[in-house]
């Protein structure tokens, strides 16, 4: 536990270096904290929280700057919200209305970005309601299988997929017969709990093709997928844009949307707004990335999930009201649709 001392002036050594940007030394805390603490005092007291592993030393500076650990800290225990200015509420509201559900969402998506001026990511609702009315499997070469699959909305959907093992023709038929006999007329999802609970009864090569054609559908345009808007606000944000190797592998991910849809998936099992700082998200593991999370409704129904990502050094205080106001307003607008 630190004592109440450290914790002030950790407090207030975060909330300059997000201000600044810059590291704080003994000297500013001495100066611009408002305790009457000798700066030998003070120095003593950053030994401590550099020892713990809340701040560290840039070697090319005296002063100090957050860790991961840190800011944890100061976000759990620590931080002041700011309430939501009345210009950003407005323009929330003002864009964020009863609309077609792609729109409202993509918008969502805009003002997040448009607001922090980092990386706005919202998951889209699963369409309710749709299943599978038709499965076909085709040889295209020795580990190449092209999948279709038709959706009871009548969206068909081809994916080729690389095996790892040759299939005869028979065995595609058989794949594919299987799946139309026992599931057709099925929601996605509940082909895929019905699977889980039948996978250890059915032959293991027959087993992967089914998983791979609920998998193909999850990847689809009009299942579940993240909308993300502003990536390239991040290039601009000093503490990353100079390091592009991170740059590039946060892109990655963005790119791939899959792992991305992973940790939002998790988020929409939190209860209000929930925060990954550093390498904390296997997601984004990268010490210089957070991710501010927060679920949305339809009807009381938790349907996916909105978020900003951006550097660890971003003002937390403001964050948090945007993405948590942005959740509800979103929720008020689909289940107005």
């Amino acid at each position: 536990m630190l004592s109440d001392r450290a914790q002030t002036l950790l407090k207030f050594l975060v909330e300059r270096y997000i201000a600044d940007g810059q590291p704080v030394g003994s000297r500013a805390l001495s100066k611009f904290s408002g305790m009457e603490l000798s700066p030998a005092s003070i120095r003593n007291v950053m030994a401590d929280l550099e020892e713990m592993g809340y701040i560290a030393s840039p070697h090319t500076s005296a002063g100090r700057v957050p860790t991961p650990k840190g800011y944890r800290l100061f976000v759990d225990t620590l931080l002041t919200i700011q309430p939501l200015e009345k210009l950003e509420r407005e323009q929330l509201e003002h864009n964020i209305r009863p609309d077609d559900p792609r729109h409202v969402v993509a918008s969502a998506s805009q003002l997040l970005s448009d607001l922090t001026h980092f990386a706005g990511i919202v998951v889209t609702p699963r369409r309710r309601g749709v299943g599978l009315k038709h499965v076909e499997f085709m040889q295209l070469s020795e580990k190449r299988v092209l999948l279709i699959i038709v959706s009871t909305d009548g969206d068909v959907q081809n994916r080729i997929l690389i095996t790892d093992r040759q299939y005869s023709p028979a065995q595609l038929t058989e794949a594919g017969n299987y799946l139309n006999t026992h599931y057709a007329g099925y929601e996605f999802d509940q082909i895929r709990d019905k699977i889980k609970f039948e996978l250890g009864q059915l032959h293991r090569d027959i087993s992967t093709l089914m998983s791979a054609v609920v998998e193909a559908r999850g990847q689809g345009s009009d299942s579940s997928g993240v909308v993300v808007s502003g990536e390239r606000n991040l290039l601009d944000v000093n503490d990353i844009g100079s390091n592009m190797a991170s740059v590039r592998k946060l892109f990655n991910v963005f790119d791939q949307k899959t792992q991305l849809m992973e940790l939002l998936d998790v988020s929409q099992c939190a209860d209000g707004v929930k925060i990954f700082i550093g390498g904390e998200s296997s997601v984004v593991p990268l010490d210089e990335f957070s991710v501010v999370t927060a679920p949305y409704e339809v009807d009381g129904q938790v349907v996916g999930t909105v978020g900003v990502i951006g550097p660890t050094r971003m003002a937390y205080e403001r964050v948090i009201p945007i993405v948590d106001v942005t959740a509800k307003l979103l929720s008020s607008a689909l289940s107005q649709h």
